[in-house]
Order: structure tokens, then sequence, then C-alpha cells
């Protein structure tokens, strides 16, 4: 793990309240894993922001790191405001990582809100390893997309008002894909809610998954304990900075 200042290559508005980040470290690229594993960055170096914020690598290209953020509140609004050759504090890479166990299922990839990030990085490894996998991405509206609706080439986009793609919410897109997959397995990243949801549905249809679970840490390596997740089989929570991100989907347990 590596804590350093690194420099802001680009940092770009995508979407409507999205923003890409990619900023150039070799030491946190030599060090990562896989798709699932995060960073923890600080907006800016004063006492207005002294906690950090967990950011999902979205994709690791040689040497540069990128990240994918929504703006919606302070410390976001710091980090859209950087530019090129600016700096950024870094720590990382941590957690770990989606199992995919390809040659036994078929992949589908879920992601909601701001769990884009970990779900387009495994979607970029799939396609380089040449495996077939179906990407479902929710949005309230057209604005928030940045990809475009493609079921012929198994990418499909629901928004809650029908603007773009499937009119509805990612379970609607769901309950579609998996009509014509017999072997499936599900990666997921989104609102607590959205997950509450596909852990219910996949339950009843006994379907595994793993989920990226996205949770407020302010340490990030198990000190303050603020990303304790109730265990779903017994008593007890999981750190998701330490034990996470990713979890089988019948291990935790959303209140």
């Amino acid at each position: 793990m590596i804590i350093d200042k690194y420099e802001i290559i680009e940092n770009s508005q995508i979407a409507a309240g999205i923003w890409q980040m990619v900023f150039k470290s070799k030491e946190i690229a030599n060090k990562y894993l896989g798709a699932g594993q995060f960073v923890s960055v600080l907006a800016d170096d004063n006492w207005e922001h002294p906690i950090r914020r967990p950011m999902s690598i979205a994709e690791v290209k040689n040497d540069e790191i990128s990240i994918i953020y929504k703006v919606f509140g302070s410390v976001t609004l710091s980090l859209a405001k950087l530019k090129s050759n600016d700096s950024i504090n870094v720590l990382g890479p941590m957690g770990n990582t989606f199992n995919v166990e390809y040659d036994k299922y078929y992949p589908i990839l879920i992601g909601g809100g701001i769990g884009l990030s970990p779900i387009l990085n495994l979607s970029t490894y799939l396609a380089k390893m040449d495996i077939n996998a179906a990407i479902i991405i929710g949005a309230k509206t057209a604005d928030e997309h940045f990809l475009q609706h493609n079921p012929n080439k198994k990418m499909f986009l629901t928004s809650d008002d029908g603007s773009k793609g499937i009119k509805g919410t990612v379970i609607d897109a769901l309950a579609i894909v998996l009509e014509d997959i017999d072997n499936p397995k599900i990666f997921a990243c989104g609102p607590e809610q959205m997950l509450r949801s596909i852990q219910k549905m996949l339950e009843e249809k006994s379907i595994p998954a793993q989920f990226s679970v996205e949770s407020y840490m302010a340490c990030g390596v198990g000190i303050c304990q603020g990303c304790a997740i109730p265990k779903k089989q017994n008593d007890g929570y999981f750190l998701v900075c330490k034990d996470g991100p990713v979890f089988e989907a019948y291990e935790v347990k959303f209140d």
C-alpha cells in the first residue's frame, strides 16, 4: 500500500454530475491486483476536508490510474476543481478483487449510481480476455449516462424515466438478460437499496453473485471501523475496507 502525491493527467466531466480523473502513479499501478480494488484520496490539503474518500479504480493503464466519481457535496466539488498538472494525495491500492470463474459462469455485470468504476474495470478486463459478458448500467436519466445502449452487444442501459435504454431499474434489465443465460454469475456495485434488491432476486433463483459494497470510510485501513456491515449468516460485522469491498452476495446483510 502506497501513500503519496501524484500528478493529475486529466479531470473532466463525462456526464451530468459525473467526472473522471486520471492520475499517474507507477507505484500504485505496480501493486494493483485487479477489478474491485480502490484508492483513498484527499480532496485537498487543508482542514476543510481532512477525511479521505474511497474511490474504486475504473482502469489501470500502464502507470495511469482512472477513477470515476459523482459530484454531490463539497468534497467531490473540490475534486472536480482540480486540473491537469495539479497533484492529489492518494493512498492505495486497497481491497480485494472480483473472482469471475468465467470457465464456469457467464458474467453479468451491474452498475448503478456511483458504482460504475469497478464494473467498468471488470468489463475492460473481460474484453481483453475475449470473455463474453452482459453489462447493465442504471441511472436516473439519460443525462447521467455516458455509454450507449446496445442490446446486440449485451450492453443494457436503464433510466428511471425511460429517457435512455430500458425504462426502470437494473432489476428490470436483469430480468430480461437472465431469460437468455443458463449459467449466470452476477457482479454488482451500487447503492445499498439496489444491492438488496438484487440479493433478494438472486436468492429466489439460486444464482451466485459478488457485490462490491460502497461504504463511507474515514481511515480505509480498519482502524476507525466506520465501514462495518452486518454478516448475513451469523452475528458480527465485516469491515468493508479490510474484508472487502468485494463479498459473496450471501455473506452480507443490508439493513
